[in-house]
């Protein structure tokens, strides 16, 4: 055998060996992955996180999906003659808007159930109304009435554990029932945050278009491998996060703050990122973690 052929295959064994810690802190424990952005627009990087997400289940991980579908509903909603309306960032969803959205995450959710079994593992797609999963009441943004928007006040996580009990991979689209079973859309990062604490997951994983965490967002050399709750509350107060990473920084420090061990945010528009975070050393986006939790990663 060449000399080089060796280097490879030895290359892999370490990359194997490396990931080993890994799968044995997080055997059987539960990682709850909320799938969004680019990741969900390109086939390819769809494929990608599903093996990634799929392979977590086969070596011994517990995974749940929770997604949204945010450009697919805007998609649908521009075909059926209807402008979409943003009000602070936030989708207005009338009846008509919110019939569409159940339709669009419905079909998102089987068409992940379709991949998912391609690779030999079974899967369930269900919404937050199954088995009265997501409670909300309606949201308002700043007073203003945004239609069938709601913010999750109860998570029932029976259906979800039984799903997992039974070895299915449960893919949860984010629209709940209010007292008078009134459907609301949810956003899909409340929703996973939401669930993760119901079910007492070990980790959560975010997919976004962003590479992760950074002290100073113009400066891509200040990414922040790890950060404690009380490191990014002092981030937050130095003014240098904005925009869609503020509600999910604060998710984040939420979920820890409510038992999930670590939250992940990386960037999907890398292929496997899922894997590379996980069971490498260094992982490749931001862990959030516990004032008192031991670092992974040591610099």
């Amino acid at each position: 055998m060449q000399q080089k052929d060796m280097t490879e295959i030895m290359e892999k064994a370490e990359v194997l060996i490396e990931a080993l810690p890994y799968i044995q802190r997080f055997n059987r424990k539960i990682i709850v992955v909320k799938y969004g952005g680019s990741a969900m627009v390109d086939e390819e990087l769809k494929r990608h996180v599903i093996q990634d997400v799929t392979l977590l289940k086969l070596v011994g991980f517990k995974p749940i999906i929770v997604h949204g579908g945010g450009k697919e509903i805007s998609k649908w909603v521009a075909k059926a003659g209807k402008e979409p309306v943003f009000i602070n960032g936030l989708r207005k969803t009338d009846a008509e808007t919110m019939e569409i959205a159940e339709m669009v995450l419905n079909k998102v959710g089987k068409s992940l159930v379709s991949l998912v079994q391609e690779l030999g593992v079974k899967a369930i797609s269900i919404s937050g109304k199954d088995g009265g999963m997501l409670k909300v009441e309606k949201k308002y943004s700043d007073g203003k009435d945004i239609g069938f928007v709601g913010d999750i006040k109860d998570v029932d996580p029976k259906i979800i554990l039984d799903l997992l009990e039974q070895d299915y991979l449960p893919i949860i689209c984010p629209i709940g029932l209010d007292d008078d079973f009134n459907t609301y859309n949810i956003n899909a990062d409340d929703a996973a945050c939401a669930i993760a604490k119901a079910v007492n997951a070990e980790k959560l994983a975010f997919l976004t278009d962003i590479e992760g965490v950074y002290e100073d967002p113009d400066d891509k050399s200040t990414l922040i491998s790890e950060l404690t709750v009380a490191e990014g509350k002092e981030l937050l107060k130095s003014g240098h996060i904005g925009g869609g990473m503020l509600p999910k920084l604060n998710n984040c420090m939420d979920a820890v703050e409510n038992g999930v061990s670590r939250v992940h945010i990386l960037d999907g528009r890398i292929a496997h990122c899922l894997l590379l975070e996980i069971f490498t050393n260094k992982g490749i986006g931001t862990a959030i973690i516990g004032d008192k939790e031991n670092r992974f990663y040591n610099e």
